[in-house]
């Protein structure tokens, strides 16, 4: 069982890159950045009372499963989202389904699927991937952070479908039922974009948005009363969870200026994109040399600068202010 003339997508990062895919797919030919931007994904939270590997979670983006709902609110794409209390009903549907001939996006545990490196397994359980075909015990799978498609045996999937723990994906599976061919993407991008921007700059909670940058900038500026050992474990967690978790704080920011500059071209070379799309460029070198900036301090074998890396933080946290409000200029006009 199989999809005939399935065309496989690298991808920046997973969910919207399975969300372009499957439109593509069926007509809707959006690309990566506009499938991110349209969905309103963009984001910041810092959340020190959930975990992740005993450290706060930090998240550049919106919950996982985000992209997916909100294309099918914003598209007016009519999916079908399933999951299951049990591996065999999980593993029956996902079959019937592609008897059906559909592809079906689907939630996985990174760390049990067997086609990626052991070096880059851990422990995360909102990878999103592709299902489009089966021949014997292996699914065809298209997974967007990898060049080609992959084949991964039926009882690795079935246990990446359905690992325990932060964020577990139930065997999670999403198909569409109905895809429209043809959309004025105008007003669609100036509502996603104003709702980007406003959640950003005026979240009422500390650790949302722009406040919720800040907050983490002062955390890091305490890491000096800390425990050494403990300060250099949290430093290096942030820049894992910018670098390397769900592609990362610089790498959605790139996304979204990609995005931005398409919209450009939609709204006739629109300046106002095209300029807020650079200074996003800016904010993600700016992010990428933050995180440089604290690999070098934990490798150094002199004392951290806490203050330092802490107002790089703030630094990037108003930079990301001027373009929010150059957004909603944008949108006040359109």
């Amino acid at each position: 069982m199989s999809v005939n003339k399935f065309d496989h997508k690298h991808a920046a990062h997973c969910e919207s890159g399975v969300m372009s895919s499957i439109l593509r797919h069926y007509g809707l030919d959006l690309s990566e950045p506009m499938v991110f931007g349209l969905s309103s994904a963009l984001s910041f939270a810092y959340l020190p009372f959930i975990k992740m590997g005993g450290m706060p979670l930090i998240a550049y983006r919106n919950l996982p499963k985000s992209i997916i709902k909100n294309i099918r609110k914003n598209l007016n794409v009519k999916m079908k989202l399933e999951t299951f209390s049990n591996k065999e009903k999980g593993q029956k549907r996902l079959e019937e389904l592609l008897d059906e001939g559909k592809i079906v996006g689907a939630q996985t545990s990174v760390y049990w699927l067997p086609y990626f490196p052991e070096e880059m397994r851990f422990h995360f359980n909102a990878h999103n991937l592709l299902v489009y075909g089966k021949e014997g015990d292996k699914f065809k799978i298209s997974d967007p952070v990898f060049e080609e498609t992959v084949e991964c045996d039926k009882d690795a999937l079935l246990k990446a479908r359905f690992v325990k723990g932060v964020m577990a994906p139930k065997g999670l599976l999403y198909y569409p039922v109905e895809v429209p061919t043809e959309i004025d993407l105008k007003p669609v991008i100036v509502k996603s974009i104003k709702k980007v921007a406003k959640s950003m700059l005026n979240t009422p909670v500390p650790i949302a948005g722009l406040k919720g940058m800040r907050y983490l900038a002062k955390a890091i500026g305490k890491l000096g009363s800390k425990d050494e050992k403990y300060a250099k474990l949290f430093l290096g967690h942030i820049v894992r969870m910018q670098e390397e978790i769900g592609t990362g704080g610089a790498g959605f920011r790139y996304i979204y200026a990609s995005f931005l500059q398409e919209s450009s071209l939609i709204f006739d070379n629109d300046e106002t994109l095209k300029e807020a799309s650079e200074m996003f460029l800016e904010v993600g070198d700016s992010f990428r040399e933050f995180a440089l900036m604290i690999a070098k301090s934990i490798r150094s074998k002199k004392e951290i600068d806490f203050k330092d890396i802490s107002e790089k933080l703030y630094f990037i946290a108003d930079e990301e202010a001027k373009v929010y409000k150059k957004l909603l200029e944008f949108c006040k006009n359109n």
